[in-house]
């Protein structure tokens, strides 16, 4: 619901975003755009008086035009900053005109409102229909470049979520160069206590450790320059404060749906306002907008939560599950799948292969998806990406012999590419070397023995659209693992103009949806899952094509308790790809039970990556039960209500690090699903664990104990988990316990 009214200090337009049971509130003054309130729903509109009226210093300007002597665009909580007119904080738009000038001053011209959400050509975006969401549109203009600047919002009505993003359009007769674009801006003045910024921050195998940062006078940010989300930031974070916990205290996500580079920040200025800011990393970013063109920002979501820091993940969950995920696969139950790579790396052929699946099969697994090596020469790392011809050393005959085969014992096929990258020991880069990413008179940086195609040309992306269709259309292919597997440098394109090189890092990105857009409308019912070197580039922009993600190539059960956790501050369950490996683990050597491994792979979707030929005839046993009891709990682990009770780093009784829990529950709360894991084990061990998301006033029956116990004393008083494992508890011990309203 969208509430437009007066208000009461000049009678211009003020706006009252509902969204769930959030509100959020602008106003127009003497045309500026100004924030009013972003948190739990308010009744009134009118919230100019929480504006901050505090005198200035002579050294701050002030617009000419405006008759209070207060106003000064420095301190005013604005909606969309911009640069060179009197705001000296991190602003959200930056354009340089013909002339050389970069001054802007955006004056707000119109509105309007409509049912439902309008399409983005060329981007990922949420999507909601009339019935769904109401969209406001503010038209901006600056007088003295003829800019305009339309500001879009969405408020999804059964979701506290607020999606924005600005469209620039050029309307004059000169070219203007836009420097920094960002999707959303959000200036807080109303919070009178500490505030903390949370954000996920990584490396390769450690992605999406949770972090929170107190502010202070002065900026914090997150940002990747890497040409892509990246491993060591995600495109997301949250304005806290110092006592919000996960069910208490504010919580302001602010999550964009970019697979690019991108930045977002705090900046606190002296009045302790804080400006909250996401957009496209502005760092070898430029963007030349001819006469008549427009350049469109990536879209920002906004999870407003006043209950803590779950109910906003929550929100995020359920927004991508149902307003991103395009996948017919988004709400369909997806196969348990075994992946070749950690059971043969490159050394497989169709024998190894067959022999794997005749044990995927009688194990009750349902795809065999085979990994990197199939095709070209490639035996290691070093050759072929780019030549997606089939290996007939490896594989005689093709894939569709071997598909065949596989499909006749019930399985399922899938394939691994990695199509962003070429070879310099390849057909591909002897016959194009133009077509990798360079700087004239630079020689180009190596990393795992690749170079990356230029996805902003057209000819490059028809090569990998028609060579990849070629594949899929060769035999019964199902799913396709898009790899991605090293960062961008030396991003000039030999297509492009020195004034348009600016452009060549945000052109991939688009040049990326392209080719996924075209592979998707040709093979509509392809599962796909994203992969960057494991989680690298985990964003919602990714989630839009493909509705699962390879989480890390970290695959230890204990170290993928932080990095699954971490991942779920944003992500839902159904997004993580978790899968059982060997033990000891390919990456620590730790070793690990093969049930508590299967405990934590089945916080998201669900499969294996070893070599099932050369397990036990227990462990293949225990395989089959594990496989059934995920299709069993499928829809309570992919479309329940996720909480966090307990987080690896957090204390318990006095300990620090000792153990995780978590737990999902069906969104009518007549079902849920907790996880307990010890991480180290002490003497005399106490667990205490409190439930969260249950009906207060049901009694709920624990399944493999058989107590009823009522759900007010679940989430209140807890469960005694101290003599709940026969044997005890040691290092890497679980349990799983499933809960049914009686």
């Amino acid at each position: 619901m969208i509430r437009i009214t007066s208000h009461s200090l000049t009678g211009e337009p003020l706006f009252h975003l509902r969204a769930g049971d959030a509100s959020y509130v602008f106003c127009v003054f003497h045309g500026f755009l100004l924030h009013l309130y972003c948190g739990p729903a308010v009744e009134d509109d009118d919230l100019t008086p929480l504006l901050v009226k505090v005198g200035h210093d002579s050294v701050v300007p002030r617009p000419a035009d405006t008759p209070e002597g207060w106003f000064s665009l420095d301190i005013a909580p604005q909606e969309f900053p911009v640069w060179g007119t009197g705001d000296y904080r991190p602003s959200a738009l930056m354009i340089r005109c013909a002339d050389g000038s970069a001054a802007t001053s955006l004056r707000y011209v119109s509105h309007e409102v409509f049912a439902g959400k309008p399409a983005v050509d060329a981007q990922p975006a949420v999507f909601a229909s009339e019935d769904e969401a109401d969209t406001l549109a503010v038209i901006l203009s600056d007088p003295g470049s003829g800019v305009t600047v339309r500001l879009l919002y969405t408020a999804i009505r059964a979701l506290p979520a607020v999606i924005r993003r600005a469209v620039v359009e050029n309307p004059t007769d000169s070219p203007v160069t836009i420097e920094r674009c960002a999707s959303a801006s959000l200036d807080v003045a109303t919070w009178a206590e500490p505030a903390e910024l949370l954000h996920l921050w990584g490396t390769w195998g450690r992605e999406r450790t949770v972090q929170r940062t107190p502010l202070a006078h002065g900026t914090v940010s997150v940002s990747s320059r890497r040409g892509a989300s990246s491993h060591h930031h995600n495109p997301f974070a949250a304005l806290v404060t110092a006592r919000t916990t996960e069910t208490a205290g504010p919580a302001i996500g602010l999550s964009l749906i970019y697979a690019g580079n991108f930045e977002i920040l705090a900046d606190t200025d002296p009045f302790g306002s804080i400006r909250f800011t996401a957009g496209i990393e502005p760092t070898d970013f430029t963007w030349r907008l001819e006469p008549g063109e427009s350049f469109v920002s990536p879209e920002a979501v906004l999870s407003i939560s006043g209950e803590g820091l779950g109910k906003m993940s929550r929100t995020f969950h359920r927004l991508w599950r149902r307003h991103l995920c395009r996948s017919e696969w988004a709400d369909r139950t997806r196969p348990v799948l075994v992946n070749n790579w950690e059971a043969t790396y490159f050394n497989f052929d169709s024998e190894k292969l067959l022999a794997i699946a005749r044990d995927a099969a009688a194990c009750g697994i349902e795809m065999l998806v085979m990994d990197d090596g199939w095709f070209g020469t490639r035996n290691d790392d070093r050759s072929s990406l780019g030549d997606w011809f089939v290996n007939e050393e490896k594989l005689p005959g093709g894939l569709s012999p071997l598909v065949e085969r596989i499909n006749a014992l019930g399985l399922k096929f899938g394939i691994w590419f990695e199509p962003e990258m070429i070879s310099p020991k390849s057909r591909l880069y002897d016959a194009h070397p133009d077509w990798a990413l360079g700087t004239p008179g630079r020689d180009k940086s190596v990393a795992r023995s690749q170079y990356v195609l230029d996805m902003t040309r057209p000819d490059v992306r028809d090569y990998l659209f028609e060579t990849i269709s070629n594949v899929l259309s060769s035999a019964n292919i199902e799913y396709v693992k898009w790899d991605f597997n090293r960062n961008l440098t030396e991003a000039a394109s030999a297509t492009l103009p020195p004034e348009r090189q600016g452009e060549v890092m945000h052109r991939y990105v688009l040049g990326l949806y392209d080719l996924l857009e075209r592979i998707t409308a040709a093979y509509p019912h392809l599962l796909l899952e994203g992969c960057s070197s494991g989680g690298g580039r985990f964003d919602p922009a990714m989630l839009y094509y493909a509705p699962q993600y390879w989480t890390s190539d970290d695959t230890d059960a204990m170290e993928r308790l932080d990095i699954q956790l971490g991942t779920s501050f944003v992500y839902p369950a159904s997004a993580m790809s978790c899968h059982v490996s060997a033990s000891p683990n390919h990456q620590t050597r730790r070793v690990t039970s093969f049930e508590t491994r299967g405990h934590v792979a089945m916080g998201g979707a669900f499969g294996y990556e070893l070599d099932l030929t050369t397990l036990t005839d227990e462990e293949k046993d225990l395989i089959r039960r594990q496989v059934a009891d995920y299709h069993r709990y499928y829809g309570l682990i992919n479309r329940g209500d996720f909480y966090r009770l307990i987080l690896p780093g957090d204390t318990v009784n006095g300990k620090t690090g000792g153990c995780a829990a978590w737990m999902t529950v069906s969104e009518d709360r007549s079902e849920a699903l907790v996880t307990f894991v010890v991480i180290r084990a002490s003497i005399h061990p106490v667990y205490f664990l409190r439930l969260e998301g249950l009906d207060p006033a049901a009694k709920y029956r624990e399944e493999s104990t058989g107590a009823v116990t009522a759900g007010s004393t679940l989430m209140r008083a807890g469960i005694n988990l101290t003599s709940a494992r026969r044997g005890g508890w040691t290092d890497g011990s679980s349990v799983v316990m499933h809960f049914t309203r009686i």
